[in-house]
């Protein structure tokens, strides 16, 4: 019975810490500056698009 029981703690200790490493990873993430898309980059020529009407 010991040997489960730390087990158990040993396993909710890593999942904690897991947790929280990733808490602290999208807070990084989310903190930096987005900047959006150049208007030069997204100026795409439009797509031609054939239909026929019976």
């Amino acid at each position: 019975m010991e040997r489960s029981k730390i087990i158990a703690i040993l396993t909710g200790a890593i999942s904690i810490i897991l947790a929280i490493a990733y808490l602290i990873i999208v807070q990084i993430l989310d903190y930096r500056d987005m900047k959006p898309a150049p208007i030069s980059e997204l100026n795409q020529p439009p797509a031609i698009v054939a239909t026929s009407w019976y």
